[in-house]
């Protein structure tokens, strides 16, 4: 066999070699693009369904700076739970207070109709009296997922957050 050929040769069986290489790497570096956007999807899930403890109305329950997990009213346009018909008395919510400009979290002790309406009457564990007023179903936006009798709970993590924010 000639010089030229084996040469010729040499230089094919090269560049099958690094076209078999640029797969690869292109296999490899699709994988990692798709494993950070898979990772940044349950971010942008799980941070969409965690609510953070600014004060200590519930202990023992929770205490300030823990992290409850919720099921939401609404999220991304899925209803998780609705808040006419799925809250009921012993349940603890998340809602838009009248009286308080950060969302409430504390637990229904009560069902009453006011003038044909539902309201639920909320108060804080760790709280005397119950919330000055009574809270109408469009005011509630998530429930604390509860385990059996036990609600779900990171502790401390959301101290993070009350330092960024100030609270």
């Amino acid at each position: 066999m000639s010089k030229k050929r084996k040469n010729r040769e040499k230089k094919k069986k090269q560049s099958q070699n690094n076209m078999e290489s640029n797969k690869k790497t292109e296999s490899k570096l699709s994988r990692e693009i798709l494993s950070y956007a898979v990772v940044i999807i349950l971010a942008v899930l799980l941070s969409a369904h965690l609510s953070v403890v600014v004060s200590g109305s519930m202990e023992p329950a929770f205490y300030r700076g823990d992290i409850v997990a919720t099921e939401n009213v609404n999220t991304y346009g899925i209803q998780e739970f609705n808040p006419y018909t799925d809250v009921h008395i012993g349940d603890v919510v998340v809602y838009d207070a009248m009286w308080y400009s950060e969302p409430v979290i504390h637990r229904v002790i009560d069902i009453q109709q006011i003038n044909g309406s539902t309201y639920y009457i909320i108060k804080g564990d760790n709280n005397n009296v119950q919330d000055p007023y009574p809270v109408s179903p469009s005011q509630i936006k998530s429930k604390v997922i509860s385990l059996g009798d036990a609600l779900l709970v990171i502790p401390k993590i959301g101290y993070i957050t009350l330092w960024f924010r100030g609270l």
